[in-house]
């Protein structure tokens, strides 16, 4: 992980870290929303999005083209969903700590998101 502040931002998403925070390190949103979250909930956050994308990518062979599908993944800090078809889907966050919160981002974004995450390198 990076020691300076760092925020990637694009249509429809953004994802930052700042070191120097006390408690939370992390944030991720949307254009109109955000979530601070914690190093350990960012680190789950962006080894559960990975997964997540490489399920989907996988289950683009056994797939019919119009076949689109939902598939979760948690842990004890936070619980994501990815819903559509294996090239474009919608992702779906839930922040399961201390805090309840949540959010998601459309098909559009989450490959940019995807994307923002490996700059981030924190799993």
């Amino acid at each position: 992980m990076t020691n300076d502040k760092l925020i990637k931002s694009g249509v429809g998403w953004r994802i930052g870290w700042n070191p120097k925070a006390e408690k939370f390190q992390g944030l991720v949103g949307g254009d109109d929303w955000a979530i601070e979250l914690t190093e350990a909930e960012l680190n789950d956050f962006c080894r559960l999005l990975t997964q997540l994308a490489a399920t989907m990518e996988q289950m683009a062979s056994e797939l019919m083209d119009e076949e689109r599908i939902a598939t979760e993944a948690e842990t004890d800090l936070i619980w994501l969903e990815v819903e559509g078809y294996p090239h474009s889907y919608s992702l779906h966050l839930m922040v399961n700590c201390d805090r309840r919160c949540e959010g998601s981002w459309s098909a559009q974004a989450v490959p940019h998101l995807l994307q923002a995450i490996q700059i981030f390198q924190v799993f």
